[in-house]
């Protein structure tokens, strides 16, 4: 029997074979797969699309759920974020670096990091002023107050980014900052550079969160804020800087998210008031609840979870029902789990 691969021979059942592709260098290479092994071929695609959108599912739910383990409150605005993140890459790279946005058109190699940095740093400012000018004023009125405001402040990006001015009402297409190379191949699927980036940044991105919060002084400020506001304050801890901290950490991995989703879907850059953009969000959402609200390794479980979900749902069953299979599980966490699967219950004093 013939590999699917010139040259290569078929592996035996049970056996794998991983041979370097040419001018690629040790340690990356192809797979010999039958044509008997398809299903694990789409098993392994499967996987692997799974994991890169779950991994920004989870970017965007660690900011619903710090703020929420801090403030107590959903901030709806939050994925609008993740969209002025996606938008402010392609506005940097089309309209200040002036990287062509055709089709089949490349970009220097370091302006994929520069635009990465720039939509973090952009959208963490865009944090920053969010919670000063909108929340801040609003930290002892009641909830609902709140909920209005965060709202009100989607509505206001959303319809802001649609002026000409800005992004304008039309979709757009990311340039290639990342080179389409192939790096291999994994049980006959192809493994580009860029999920390989994706996936890369998302893990480092986490791993870095976690040390942060768990590892450092700002870290421990910030669960001490979130465990009691008041007795952190008499604690010494600055309350209100690290809420404005928060914000602006939250935003900046929304924007990584956004920068990284237009990086493997670059035909994805859909008009800011979009409803396809507020489903992404509201699946993140779904993520920060499925792990446990207010916590950072729950979000990053929810998120991965939701992504695979999703991708198994439409691989192996219906595609149209993507989303039932999403909200089918939230429905599950809350009937049988409310507080998500490493959440811990409260008790609030009436």
């Amino acid at each position: 029997m013939g590999s699917v691969f010139p040259g290569l021979r078929c592996a035996p059942p049970g056996a794998a074979i991983w041979r370097p592709l040419r001018g690629l260098g040790r340690g990356l290479g192809a797979l010999a797969v039958c044509p008997s092994y398809v299903p694990v071929t789409k098993l392994v695609q499967t996987l692997l699309d799974g994991l890169a959108v779950g991994g920004l599912y989870a970017l965007i739910a660690l900011g619903y759920t710090m703020v929420y383990g801090i403030l107590k409150f959903i901030n709806f605005a939050h994925s609008d974020i993740f969209v002025l993140g996606a938008w402010i890459s392609w506005v940097f790279a089309v309209r200040v670096l002036g990287v062509p946005d055709s089709a089949g058109a490349t970009a220097p190699g370091w302006t994929g990091p520069l635009v990465f940095l720039v939509a973090m740093t952009a959208c963490g400012t865009a944090g920053f002023l969010i919670e000063r000018f909108a929340y801040k004023p609003l930290r002892n009125a009641p909830r609902l107050n709140v909920l209005i405001t965060a709202i009100g402040v989607s509505l206001l990006l959303q319809n802001t980014g649609q002026l000409r001015v800005f992004f304008g009402p039309y979709p757009k297409s990311m340039p290639l900052l990342v080179p389409d190379v192939t790096l291999g191949y994994l049980a006959g699927v192809r493994v580009p550079l860029v999920d390989v980036i994706v996936l890369g940044t998302v893990v480092v991105l986490m791993l870095g969160l976690e040390g942060l919060i768990f590892r450092t002084k700002l870290g421990r400020g910030m669960r001490a804020v979130s465990f009691n506001t008041s007795l952190a304050a008499l604690m010494g801890v600055n309350v209100s800087a690290v809420i404005s901290f928060t914000f602006v950490l939250g935003s900046a991995l929304a924007a990584a998210a956004g920068f990284l989703f237009v990086m493997k879907y670059p035909a994805g850059l859909k008009q800011p008031a979009d409803t396809s953009w507020m489903m992404l969000g509201l699946k993140a959402f779904v993520a920060a609840v499925v792990g446990g609200i207010g916590n950072v390794r729950g979000a990053m479980l929810g998120g991965m979870l939701i992504g695979l979900l999703e991708f198994f749902g439409v691989a192996y069953f219906e595609p149209l029902y993507r989303d039932v299979y999403v909200f089918s599980l939230l429905i599950l966490v809350l009937l049988f789990r409310p507080t998500g699967l490493l959440g811990r219950a409260t008790v609030e004093k009436v």
